[in-house]
């Protein structure tokens, strides 16, 4: 018993690792706030369109209601899908620009992933060459409860990418 333990832990290897903090990381980098602010600028331009015609569907209901007493059963049939022909516009609109898959989703995509992928390159380039055996993001996804400071090579991934930390 004694000798399987002996002999098992001559095979066992010291695992080197790194933590580091995407969020710090991709927060220090100028294209990637300049990308964010791009997104918001996006998102708020769309979700105004959506706003608008919202508005505008809001004030057919309103008209409706109001004229509803004197309208006869086709006219009111008729209005009736226009209003449900407009709000599913409107459904179908926010689900284009802001649902799962949707355009900001794809702004998203094309303007922030290149940028990640930037800083997933750095991060491999500092593992390969310090031979970290694995490395933590400590940003999100993983729960670390303690991290000696040392460990954080953010400061290392930043550096990598010409940016003063």
């Amino acid at each position: 018993m004694i000798s399987c333990f002996l002999l098992s832990t001559m095979f066992v290897k010291a695992q080197r690792y790194a933590v580091i903090d995407t969020k710090y990381i991709l927060n220090k980098m100028p294209e990637y706030i300049q990308a964010n602010k791009q997104i918001q600028l996006i998102s708020e331009q769309w979700q105004k369109e959506i706003d608008d015609k919202q508005a505008a569907l809001d004030q057919m209901y309103k008209n409706y209601a109001a004229e509803q007493v004197m309208l006869s059963d086709e006219l009111k049939n008729k209005r009736e899908a226009e209003l449900f022909n407009k709000e599913k516009e409107v459904r179908d609109l926010q689900k284009k620009r802001f649902g799962y898959d949707g355009d900001v989703f794809k702004e998203r995509q094309r303007l922030i992933k290149p940028i990640q992928d930037k800083v997933y390159n750095a991060i491999q380039k500092i593992a390969v060459e310090k031979a970290y055996d694995f490395v933590l993001d400590k940003s999100e996804g993983i729960t670390v409860i303690f991290v000696d400071p040392k460990l954080d090579k953010s400061d290392d991934v930043l550096r990598v990418l010409g940016i003063k930390p």
